[in-house]
């Protein structure tokens, strides 16, 4: 079980300087979470960005999950169009030249002969770039660095991995992972999870109320700060039933919002983030519940800790996901728009902002400023969007990147087909026995032909409903009462 002990308190710990024996923070010697290893189709290349890097993710003839720049050596046509043939490469769906899993060219189609084919295959111009890969907790890790030298300095570093995983005890329950691509930048992600504060406000109705919740509390510093390491806020006071509750960031990706109960439970919320390109980031997360003292398993966030199939968890999280993706979107552009410091652009009076502090000028002053994005990416941040709904999209953001939901859809849509069909075979058959009832007044399986087709007809309509969740879920404030 995880537990955190108050520092000294410092009410200057906020302003944080560089101290001179600290380097800065290196962002590209870190292994990041791009994707969930379940939800990704081995089929086919995967397209992706990765600090501001256009990469590809597939499989290999030896099972291995492997990341290349997603530029084909020959002319720069994508991987990510290409195909993933049988015999475990990947081809450029360009000019057909295929690589194995360490980059190396192993066919040019085009070539003279075999010698001459051989000759260019050697040639280490002919090979793909390549971005050391792992795979941990389910996860698919990729190192941001990319060659020979990468892979071998990317050994004497771990992903930040959830300890409690690592535990074989009955007591840990981990819950479903999810993921997302999220239309602000992963400062604002983080900024976002180290408030507290927000939560019975925004997420009103799933997480708090509005009105009764949005109460004060301090933000107590546990874990020290520094430009490579974590540091970490306790809240207090907690609810009744609640112990401690302290939310730990881990630099560059991991949030760990823990919520230890009297009873000797926990909630961990598992936030990860990975900075894809600017004004973008991709969330993947879960929840790890720990059994009390009982052998109680707590209840979880909201009604994500019930029992569920993945796919449902999936589009159920735009319900909370939505409830802050406009705000946010917006927040990001407008901050961008002012002049100066971070802390000289926004109010924070209050103490429930401390981690928020901590987490800008730890960026500012240990951190180089910011992501050091691509040479290759425009690294200004991208327009606000006009149309609010096209914020909401779930397909692009979500769906045609996860195979359990591409599954679900399409048992789904099955359902609809069969649902609509046989409520129209049920109200002809319920017409042809009204037409050769004797009696004025229909039969009872006249009536019972009629229900069935209404039950099948509100049942197709209900899955439609449902279906629309893979690929928009729009949300309003004003209109979350």
């Amino acid at each position: 079980m995880t537990t955190y002990n108050s520092l000294p308190t410092n009410e200057h710990d906020v302003n944080l300087e560089q101290a001179p024996q600290e380097t800065v923070f290196q962002w590209t010697k870190q292994w990041y979470p791009v994707a969930v290893v379940d939800f990704l189709d081995s089929r086919r290349p995967h397209a992706m960005q990765l600090l501001g890097k256009n990469i590809v993710l597939w499989k290999d003839a030896e099972g291995k999950w492997r990341c290349f720049e997603d530029a084909c050596p020959h002319r720069l046509a994508p991987f990510s169009e290409g195909r993933v043939e049988s015999d475990g490469t990947l081809m450029c769906a360009y000019h057909a030249w295929r690589f194995d899993g360490e980059g190396n060219c192993v066919s040019i189609p085009q070539a003279k002969d075999e010698q001459t084919e051989s000759q260019h295959c050697s040639n280490s111009k002919s090979c793909a770039v390549f971005y050391p890969t792992q795979e941990r907790q389910g996860l698919l890790w990729v190192w941001a660095e990319s060659g020979v030298k990468a892979q071998l300095e990317s050994q004497s570093f771990q992903p930040l991995i959830t300890p409690e995983l690592e535990n074989k005890s009955d007591k840990v329950v981990k819950l479903f992972w999810n993921f997302r691509d999220l239309a602000y930048g992963w400062d604002f992600f983080m900024e976002n999870i180290s408030d507290p504060a927000h939560v019975p406000v925004s997420h009103h109705g799933i997480v708090g109320n509005r009105y009764k919740d949005a109460k004060y509390y301090d933000m107590i510093r546990v874990l020290e700060i520094s430009s490579q390491s974590a540091f970490a806020y306790e809240i207090t006071p907690t609810a009744p039933n609640i112990k401690q509750a302290v939310n730990d960031f881990q630099p560059p990706c991991l949030m760990r919002v823990v919520s230890t109960s009297f009873d000797g439970g926990q909630q961990i919320l598992v936030l990860y983030a990975t900075p894809t390109r600017p004004g973008w980031c991709r969330h993947i997360g879960c929840q790890v519940l720990i059994k009390n003292n009982e052998n109680k398993t707590p209840s979880g966030l909201g009604f994500f800790g019930l029992p569920m199939p993945t796919w449902l968890g999936h589009i159920l999280a735009s319900l909370f996901l939505h409830q802050d993706m406009v705000f946010l979107h917006y927040q990001e552009k407008i901050i961008a728009q002012k002049q100066g410091r971070w802390l000289n652009k926004v109010f924070t009076p209050n103490p429930q902002d401390k981690m928020i502090i901590a987490f800008r000028n730890w960026l500012e002053n240990k951190a180089g400023g910011g992501i050091p994005w691509a040479p290759e990416c425009n690294s200004h941040l991208p327009s606000p969007e006009l149309d609010k709904q096209k914020l909401f999209d779930v397909w692009t953001t979500h769906t045609q990147h996860c195979r359990v939901c591409q599954n679900a859809l399409k048992n789904i849509n099955r359902l609809t087909v069969f649902a609509f069909a046989t409520s129209i075979i049920l109200a002809y058959l319920s017409v042809i026995i009204d037409a050769r009832a004797v009696e004025s007044f229909p039969p009872a399986s006249f009536w019972l032909a009629l229900l069935g087709a209404v039950t099948f007809a509100s049942t197709g309509y209900l899955l439609l409903k449902l279906r629309r969740l893979f690929y928009v879920y729009e949300f309003e404030h004003a209109r979350n009462n």
